[in-house]
């Protein structure tokens, strides 16, 4: 007898998208802003999060069978345009799998030695190997997929999410030091070589779209993908804004790669629990391991709906039993082990991070550009198809909020070429970043190049 594969509910697809877009890490970006990095957060949500959140519930819930991405985009631009958006989604999750995985292995560092999370040959094996590891188990399902992401989220990311945001209020009520400024100054230093880390907040709300590719896993998902979008914003907005600023409070000199962990030990060693930290880096590295599952197969089943059309080698397109496309996660998987090797080319392990957050940040961009120039098409060449979900205002509305993030991005595509301050120790450090920059840029895409270069569309 046939299983159903309709196994999602509301909390569990909003789990999903937490899983896919709140990573602990992310929340290191703006803590030496202290009380002005709200101003990222806030501006990020308005104009790029929330934006994206309803383009992608309206979208989602008109053509459910779409598959996200490429169907959304192709049915705007035609399959040329379609194939090149799926491309930049593909290159995004694998140019993002060395930033949070680095995350990653820098909590699993604290369980063995912490002085691990600045070894340069330790943070490329263990980013493989984890990257590896979370390939194989994907072959086995999107069920086997969507259970991990569902548990790790709950459990790896919003516990000890939560946990940080109690530990800041503990720590002002107990009257320990405050390495937060309270000086009431909202606005950042707005120079150019700060402003860059804007692109990096946005980078780290980016995923909504994710959940698409498990809205047919629902059993009516025109109802329940809008409420699971609108608890997942909630707790997502919670999570960042709140967590950062607790982070603020407690650690005074925060680390790109292990400001997490940082903030536990100190609060743990502060109380003489020192034993304390290690549980706490087991949630971490369940969290982690959840939003890089659900990051590995969902832009690679995006990818392989693209490349049945016939705009591919033969082999890409192969699936196993299970139905999972084993060629295109065995392909990015090897793709992500090259990218890695920042970790040697770059002179600081925290550069290295920087470097492959830079290069995600655009492909990211160009693809979210083409999601909301999509919406806005699909809306004036398709208004009688039936939207459960529509964003309000009418054609102006969606124009207005669409247009918006549309220029968010390009701003923060123009941004990702900026080295930030802290990183500009000399004109070579300079020149070294930018030139791996053009450089990774360039390389992942000439294979979609090649494809849409030598191979003919069936349909």
């Amino acid at each position: 007898m046939q299983q159903s594969k309709k196994f999602l509910g509301v909390f569990s697809l909003a789990l999903i998208n937490v899983a896919a877009i709140v990573s602990l890490r992310n929340l290191s970006f703006t803590v030496e802003y202290g009380l002005s990095g709200i101003l990222f957060y806030i501006a990020a949500a308005v104009l790029f999060f929330i934006p994206t959140a309803l383009v992608c519930a309206e979208l989602a819930t008109a053509w459910p069978e779409a598959i996200g991405v490429y169907g959304w985009v192709t049915r705007a631009f035609g399959m040329r345009v379609g194939f090149f958006a799926q491309w930049m989604n593909w290159m995004f999750s694998i140019a993002s799998f060395p930033t949070v995985l680095t995350f990653l292995a820098a909590t699993i560092a604290y369980l063995i030695d912490p002085s691990l999370a600045q070894n340069a040959d330790y943070m490329f094996f263990s980013i493989v190997g984890i990257f590896w590891l979370l390939t194989f188990i994907n072959f086995f399902g999107m069920k086997a997929s969507a259970w991990l992401s569902t548990i790790g989220a709950l459990f790896g990311t919003v516990i000890p999410g939560a946990l940080i945001i109690l530990f800041g209020f503990l720590w002002v009520w107990m009257d320990k030091p405050i390495q937060l400024a309270l000086d009431g100054n909202f606005i950042p230093d707005l120079n150019l070589g700060n402003i860059v880390f804007f692109g990096g907040v946005v980078l780290g709300l980016a995923g909504m779209e994710m959940s698409a590719f498990y809205a047919n896993e629902t059993e009516n998902p025109k109802k329940v993908y809008p409420k699971a979008i609108l608890l997942s914003t909630l707790l997502i907005l919670l999570i960042s804004i709140v967590g950062s600023l607790a982070l603020a409070i407690v650690v005074p000199k925060i680390s790109l790669v292990e400001g997490i962990m940082q903030c536990f030990s100190i609060f743990f060693n502060e109380f003489n629990m020192p034993w304390a930290v290690k549980g706490i880096a087991l949630l971490a590295i369940l969290g982690s391991f959840a939003g890089n599952n659900t990051w590995i197969i969902g832009p690679a089943k995006g990818l392989h709906h693209a490349l049945e059309t016939g705009h591919c080698p033969k082999w890409l397109s192969h699936k196993n039993k299970a139905g999972q496309p084993v060629a295109i996660l065995v392909a990015q998987a090897t793709l992500g082990t090259i990218l890695a090797a920042a970790f040697y080319l770059m002179p600081s392990v925290e550069m290295a991070f920087w470097l492959v957050t830079a290069i995600t940040t655009q492909f990211a961009m160009i693809m979210y550009g083409l999601i909301f120039l999509a919406a806005i098409k699909l809306r004036f060449n398709h208004a009688e198809v039936e939207r459960p979900y529509k964003i309000p205002g009418g054609k102006l509305g969606l124009f207005g909020l669409a247009g918006m993030g549309a220029l968010t991005c390009f701003g923060c595509f123009i941004l990702g070429f900026v080295l930030p301050d802290k990183f500009l120790h000399n004109q070579s450090s300079f020149w070294i970043f930018e030139s791996y920059l053009i450089i990774g840029i360039i390389v992942l895409s000439i294979p979609g190049w090649w494809m849409h270069r030598t191979y003919t569309w069936k349909t």
